[in-house]
């Protein structure tokens, strides 16, 4: 069921402003996503990505409210087409669930009901959300199991998860996703847990439903090779805060802040000979808990300056329109390149270290 419309009718679908998500926990209090901002219009993709803790599926969830309601505060604003939902009740997001917003999950093995049938899976929502009859919901079930390429879906529409691949189970959780024509979509890793070739298949499957829809998505993923030719704009978070985000080709063009140059720096490429050494970024995510005061990311930095331990750096519009980043001493600039030369001087480890494991053959 398409929502889809002309593509030159473009519209401020999603604005999120100042969005901090806290858990309060026997630990403290761990600031999970902290003051984030961005807009997003029908039509389009926002990849956001960084490493695994640095708050991009948070922030997803907190979007969506799909977070509980004990020991989570939220604060800032969440509008959805004009409307204020972040402090909606679960009652009222019922009604947005599904309907306008929906998620495709990281690992559809424990997102699907393992001892319900894939059929009723996806006429659940179109019967609550649609009030469509059974008959017309199981069709309905059919031909989105067929929209996302699932082979012989009048046979995988009465089938359970367990006797899919991993690939069709993934297939299974975007038509369930898709399946009451929502006007966004979020995608959490949707790709983390299959082979390359299939990875590129759920990939490319997300890009043709998004544009035949006409749908706004969000993909969160940790690699910033995957968003590199499927989004418009790309936000990369590090320790719960946005510390880069620009037009997808302006941000490959000029990369500012040197976390985002060293998440580039460490993906794979495959022209590189076999079993060419990986590069990982050294060091490790900061504490939430107790999160330092100035820059997240200043412990692994090659270009950290005392400025940076001692204040923590705000985004700040770079010269490209859309282009910000939060950064004292930015990649590609004097400032930056002097600080970089003076850390090589004076022996301080570079934020790239060369992994003890070779990569494997093909990568």
């Amino acid at each position: 069921m398409s929502n889809a419309e002309p593509k030159g009718n473009s519209e401020r679908l999603l604005e999120v402003e100042g969005l901090s998500t806290k858990f309060l926990t026997a630990r403290g209090t761990v600031t999970a996503v902290d003051n984030v901002s961005f807009t997003l219009d029908r039509g389009k993709t926002l990849g956001v990505v960084g490493e695994s803790g640095s708050g991009k599926t948070v922030l997803s969830r907190s979007i969506m409210n799909l977070l509980p309601r004990k020991n989570v505060e939220r604060t800032g604003s969440v509008r959805f087409d004009g409307r204020e939902v972040l402090n909606l009740s679960d009652k009222d997001m019922r009604h947005i669930w599904g309907k306008e917003m929906a998620m495709v999950f990281q690992d559809p093995m424990t997102s699907l009901n393992p001892v319900m049938r894939i059929g009723k899976q996806i006429t659940e929502s179109l019967r609550i959300h649609l009030g469509v009859d059974k008959k017309t919901a199981r069709q309905e079930a059919i031909e989105l199991l067929r929209s996302v390429k699932i082979p012989e879906p009048e046979k995988r529409v009465d089938e359970y998860p367990h006797q899919l691949s991993g690939g069709m189970r993934q297939r299974v959780m975007i038509a369930v996703a898709l399946a009451c024509g929502p006007r966004m979509l979020f995608a959490d890793e949707p790709t983390t847990a299959l082979d390359v070739t299939v990875q590129a298949q759920i990939l490319n499957l997300l890009a043709e439903q998004q544009r035949d829809r006409f749908m706004a998505m969000v993909l969160v993923t940790h690699d910033l090779g995957v968003v590199a030719g499927r989004a418009d704009e790309i936000a990369v978070m590090y320790g719960g805060r946005l510390v880069e985000k620009a037009p997808t080709a302006t941000l490959f063009r000029s990369m500012k802040h040197p976390y985002t140059e060293a998440l580039f720096r460490s993906i794979p490429r495959i022209e590189n000979p076999s079993h060419t050494r990986l590069l990982a970024i050294g060091g490790r995510p900061p504490d939430l808990v107790n999160p330092p005061k100035g820059c997240a990311f200043a412990d692994r930095c090659p270009r950290v300056q005392t400025m940076c331990r001692e204040e923590r750096p705000k985004l700040v519009n770079a010269i490209t329109a859309g282009h910000s980043y939060a950064c004292f001493y930015p990649t590609g600039t004097p400032e930056g390149d002097k600080a970089l030369e003076d850390n090589i001087v004076a022996g301080v480890p570079a934020a790239l270290e060369v992994q003890i494991t070779d990569a494997p053959s093909g990568i």
